[in-house]
């Protein structure tokens, strides 16, 4: 019974000796650490990897992780420079850069943070009217992580980045704005309105003028093709004229070369004269110029007609009968 009983205290004491042993081994994940006490006090921080504390001695007083959190603060009531309260909310991204300062540098770094962006948020928001709130996010984020990364650096945090979620202003402000907004608006509209008509009335005007341009234009061609066309009617009837005229002196100069080839007598030319004569004085003319040697034989013919007429008909030598070589 004695060995039984020993047997049974011994694997007692194994299981208890691995139990232990098993429960000081530690491993880091990656992205975290711990903060290590010795007998109450600071010992070591262990980073990534297998650790090994003596038992009873040593504990893991806080585990922290390097990741990057994010913290929402509710809205903060806050004072413009021109007298206007507002809520605004933030957002603030922060990183644990150091686990001994951020286990013993303050006992709540969360809430300690909460206050330090209220405090501060109030600092940067009463230098500024409301109108620059609202159009200054940049700005007052900028001033707001660069205040609290350096009050959280003895805290081992750094806040990597800071945003201003929402700005709300009071009712009575936000019933202003949306009045200002749609009145600005309404003005955009009536200029964007007026530039196009006024674009528009110039279009038109620049086409009437465009298009009395090419009238004239038009009509100067016309005009121009006009006077040519008469012109150019003109210079043909004239040649065509001329070239009648030359027809006609052609055919005259062939008729009289023709009657000289053929020997024609005086009594032949001067019956052609005659008829030369009467085409003459069936004309337009109110002058005739006979040439001298017809003046005789016309005032024979008129004696001739005159007898005629008289019902005498004197017996009238003929020049060419007794002088047949005339």
């Amino acid at each position: 019974m004695t060995a039984i009983f020993n047997f049974i205290i011994f694997v007692v004491l194994v299981i208890f000796f691995i139990i232990l042993v098993a429960s000081n081994i530690k491993i880091v994940p990656q992205a975290a650490a711990y903060v290590v006490e010795r007998l109450g006090a600071y010992h070591s921080t262990w980073e990534t990897g297998l650790h090994f504390k003596i038992p009873l001695i040593d504990r893991v007083a806080m585990r922290v992780t390097q990741k990057e959190l994010v913290v929402d603060f509710p809205p903060q009531p806050v004072i413009t420079k021109d007298n206007v309260t507002m809520k605004i909310d933030t957002v603030i991204y922060y990183q644990i850069t150091d686990a001994k300062l951020y286990a013993y540098g303050v006992a709540q770094p969360i809430v300690a943070i909460e206050n330090l962006t209220a405090t501060t948020l109030r600092n940067i928001i009463g230098q500024l009217e409301l109108d620059e709130t609202l159009t200054s996010r940049d700005l007052i984020n900028t001033q707001m992580r660069s205040i609290l990364d350096e009050a959280t650096d003895p805290w081992g945090i750094k806040v990597n980045r800071v945003e201003v979620k929402n700005i709300l202003p009071p009712n009575d402000i936000q019933e202003a704005m949306e009045k200002q907004m749609r009145a600005e608006r309404e003005r955009r509209e009536q200029i964007l309105r007026a530039e196009g008509e006024k674009k528009s009335a110039v279009l038109v005007a620049e086409g009437r003028k465009e298009a009395a341009i090419l009238n004239a234009e038009a009509e100067k061609q016309s005009a121009i093709l006009k006077a040519e066309a008469r012109k150019e009617a003109q210079i043909r009837e004239a040649e065509g004229e001329a070239e009648a005229i030359l027809k006609v002196q052609e055919a005259t100069a062939q008729g009289l070369e023709m009657l000289k080839k053929a020997n024609t007598d005086q009594n032949v030319l001067m019956l052609k004269s005659f008829e030369a004569l009467e085409k003459v004085a069936n004309g337009q003319a109110t002058k005739l110029i006979i040439p001298s040697e017809l003046a005789g034989t016309a005032n024979l013919v008129a004696a001739i007609k005159e007898a005629s007429d008289l019902k005498v008909m004197p017996e009238v030598p003929n020049p060419a009968m007794q002088n047949p070589e005339a």
